[in-house]
């Protein structure tokens, strides 16, 4: 099977790697960090060889995708013929992976408001790509995408329809293209056929959400028309009664405060001064009563989506841990399952704190639910939907 070049833009950032969407083996990866200063990084592998360090001055994305393709073009055999591109915000008009034109450029520069942060960066690694590989197929794989099948009782916030529909205020979710990839990891680790199971994904980094997945399709999920809903996060607040910025304005503040209160100064780090779950973990332990707080927290609104979400499906067949934090603390994924057995929910404590990077069940022998932490491949799960759309 052909091999597909992965794109995932930031604002001053460009990862990219060459896999086998098949297997999801790696020919090469790469990030350029920095973008637009003097002194930008870039890190690149290439299979299992050492990863090689240099810094150069890149001004853009565009030179940024012209060194990629040169670090690229001396160390894979041939190179790729289909491009997929992660995109954050797709609305409601983009719902699948999509191959890029002109109009579908458009549509994404439409959804700018909704993802201020996001997509112009996108936008500018497409175009970059679009220069360096003209002769590729370029896909859009959208993180929204996964969550278009929520229902209506669920996307809708309730509030003047005129006024949503004429400023497209609904939820969306995020970490779409996680959720996806995970739950059916983990119903083909239980042996299960995925339109038969019930999970409940949480993805845990410093942007958190969660999601409930009923038969391989998204039902509900944290966050919302932004990336803000729902969890405690390393700098966005999560849930917060919206008279607060309201509150705050009326006190002077304008909307650029309290966005950065709201998405850059909140969460964990708005507790507790970090938003780095190891930091904030050591210093727990060692008796810090903000980082205590912080976790706490933390843990306090997972346990409330989590006993949300069972509600919503009726029956929970697993519960799934990914990303950073959900992969690898195995503080967060105990107390968010203590005192859960009467629930199924229980935890084999030598299995949670066991160290490894495959999937594996954390959950006690017999128990009815059980508890997995599931890698995700966000970058196999994109580059599987590209090489898919384009056969």
């Amino acid at each position: 099977m052909p091999q597909v070049l992965v794109v995932n833009a930031g604002s001053s950032s460009l990862k990219f790697a060459v896999l086998d969407p098949a297997t999801g083996q790696r020919a090469a990866e790469g990030i350029v960090e920095r973008i637009g200063e003097p002194d930008a990084t870039i890190r690149f592998a290439a299979g299992d060889g050492p990863v090689q360090r240099s810094t150069a001055e890149i001004s853009d994305h565009i030179v940024a995708f012209a060194a990629a393709r040169q670090l690229l073009a001396d160390s894979v055999a041939e190179l790729p013929e289909v491009v997929g591109h992660r995109v954050v915000h797709g609305g409601d008009r983009l719902t699948r992976p999509t191959v890029i034109d002109d109009q579908v450029v458009e549509q994404i520069v439409d959804c700018i408001p909704l993802a201020p942060l996001h997509n112009p960066a996108a936008l500018s690694g497409i175009a970059a790509a679009l220069q360096q590989f003209p002769d590729a197929v370029h896909v859009a794989v959208f993180d929204t995408a996964f969550h278009a099948t929520i229902p209506a009782s669920a996307r809708e916030y309730a509030i003047d329809r005129t006024v949503a529909e004429a400023h497209h205020i609904r939820r969306y979710g995020f970490h779409g293209t996680s959720h996806d990839y995970v739950a059916r990891r983990a119903a083909e680790f239980l042996n299960r056929d995925p339109a038969e199971a019930n999970l409940i994904t949480l993805h845990l980094g410093n942007g958190a959400s969660a999601c409930a997945v009923r038969g391989g399709r998204s039902v509900e999920t944290s966050m919302g028309v932004t990336p803000l809903e729902g969890l405690v996060m390393g700098t966005r607040s999560g849930d917060i009664d919206p008279s607060v910025p309201v509150m705050l304005v009326r006190a002077g503040w304008d909307a650029d405060a309290v966005d950065d209160l709201l998405n850059r100064n909140g969460g964990l780090k708005g507790l507790c001064g970090a938003n780095d779950m190891r930091e904030i973990r050591s210093r727990a332990d060692s008796g810090d009563a903000a980082a205590r707080l912080a976790r706490d927290v933390m843990v306090h609104r997972l346990r409330k989506y989590l006993g949300a979400y069972a509600f919503v499906l009726g029956r929970v067949d697993a519960v799934v841990f990914t990303a950073g934090i959900g992969e690898h603390n195995d503080w967060v994924r105990a107390n968010v399952c203590r005192d859960l057995a009467g629930f199924g929910i229980e935890i084999d404590e030598s299995a949670n704190t066991a160290p490894g990077d495959e999937p594996r069940v954390i959950s006690a022998p017999g128990a009815p639910v059980a508890v997995l932490v599931i890698p995700t491949d966000e970058e196999s799960a994109i580059a599987a939907a590209a090489q898919d759309l384009v056969g």
